[in-house]
């Protein structure tokens, strides 16, 4: 398939709450193997749909060889004190910052068959999870920052050049 361009920073769908699947069909079918595609390419841990236009909460994921997806995915479980972990996102490409993330997350959804899948993980799993529901919540890790940190985020933002 071709890339799938990646939306970015200022793009009204990555501020905007995905709809849920309410029917898995063809169309699902293909936003799944887009997605699962686009998760592939190197240094990529996940891609939700709507950093590829799409307004479907739907997410893939690429941690540690682990390549897969999940549909209308909810937070279920977090836990730890939010740790201060370094954090870009190709929608925001060539930055990094300190975002707060619990160091656990576990998350359930279903699959393509419309059965009950769970995801849950510590360090960049967990971190990955919380990541990508935020997108499907319209939330970019952008958001999270703390106070000084993203001040200095949006500055970096506009001094971008491809902002």
């Amino acid at each position: 398939m071709p890339e799938r361009p990646i939306r970015l920073f200022g793009d009204p769908v990555l501020k905007t709450v995905s709809a849920p699947v309410e029917q898995i069909d063809d169309r699902v079918r293909a936003l799944v193997d887009d997605l699962v595609d686009s998760v592939r390419l190197p240094g990529r841990a996940g891609v939700a749909a709507p950093q590829i236009g799409v307004n479907l909460r739907v997410f893939s994921y690429n941690v540690d060889g682990e390549v897969g997806y999940i549909i209308n995915p909810r937070v279920v479980e977090v836990s730890g004190e939010p740790e201060l972990v370094d954090e870009g996102c190709l929608s925001v490409p060539g930055l990094w910052h300190k975002t707060p993330r619990h160091p656990f997350a576990r998350v359930r959804g279903v699959d393509l068959d419309g059965n009950e899948i769970e995801l849950a993980g510590e360090g960049l799993m967990a971190q990955a999870l919380q990541h990508e529901v935020d997108h499907l919540d319209g939330l970019l890790y952008l958001d999270r920052l703390e106070k000084d940190e993203r001040r200095a985020a949006m500055r970096a933002v506009r001094e971008s050049d491809w902002f």
